[in-house]
This record gives structure tokens, sequence and C-alpha cells, in this order.
């Protein structure tokens, strides 16, 4: 009886693990702290920026609350269901950098900047450097 309820348990549990897995870097996360967020779907790489649709289709995008203005993914590289390295420009393609973007659980995600620029957003009427390490929430329900 007890292996019966072990090979039922794995049938069901294995297809929500592999679908868990495979959501891991299509999602929105934001940090409160600097009224950031990033809207991504490495996989697919299908999200559009509204008011900026000249860009097309994208992994994602690093944006700011009340603002348009945005630092672009231009390219990724998902390296496992825990990591991901992203190439991303500022929206005036001025600025760039190759950031790496980890996924610590289910809910918290790090964005490491790397070689490049630093990036920087509006706030107040001035530039805001970001911390090189940056911590992210996943919004559990992504309205899209």
């Amino acid at each position: 009886m007890g292996k019966h309820l072990f090979v039922i348990f794995l049938w069901l549990y294995t297809p929500l693990a592999l679908f868990a897995q495979q959501d891991a870097f299509r999602a929105y996360l934001y940090n409160n702290n600097y009224d950031v967020y990033l809207r991504i779907n490495l996989y697919e790489q299908d999200i559009t920026i509204p008011g900026q649709e000249l860009y097309g289709s994208l992994p994602g995008y690093l944006g700011k609350t009340h603002n348009s203005f945005c630092w672009v993914i231009t390219s990724c590289e998902v390296k496992s269901e825990q990591e991901a390295t992203l190439q991303m420009i500022n929206d005036f393609g001025s600025e760039d950098l190759v950031a790496t973007l980890t996924r610590q659980n289910d809910s918290i995600y790090i964005l490491r900047q790397g070689a490049g620029n630093t990036i920087k957003v509006p706030h107040q009427g001035k530039w805001r450097k970001l911390p090189k390490t940056l911590e992210f929430k996943r919004k559990i329900k992504d309205k899209r």
C-alpha cells in the first residue's frame, strides 16, 4: 500500500514541479524600495513594452513605477532554473550592461549588475543609481 501511495504521489507531483520550474523566468518581479519591476519571459521572449512597441517582442524589461523609462533586456541565456544572464540597454540605447538574475526560491530573485554601466532610473527629477545587487519579489498573480 505504501509503495502505491508513493507512486501516485510522484505521478501527481512531478508535472506540478516541472510546470513550476518552467515558469521560473516567466514572471512579474518587483522591488518596492526603489519602485522598479522586472517583467520577463525569458523562454518565449514575447514581452512588449507598453508605449514602446517599436522594440517588438523581447525577453523583458526593467521598468520604473509611474514612469515610462525602462531598461530593455535585449537578449538572455537561461543557464539553469536558478540563473539567467541578461544583456540590457537603457531605452535611449546610450548605456548597456550584463546582469545575472538568480532565483533564490519561488518568490525571491536577485539581480546582480555585472560588466557595463550602472542601472540608473528617474527619481524625483534626478537620476538614481540602483545598487549593484537588488532583491526582487515575485508577484503571485500576473495580470497579463
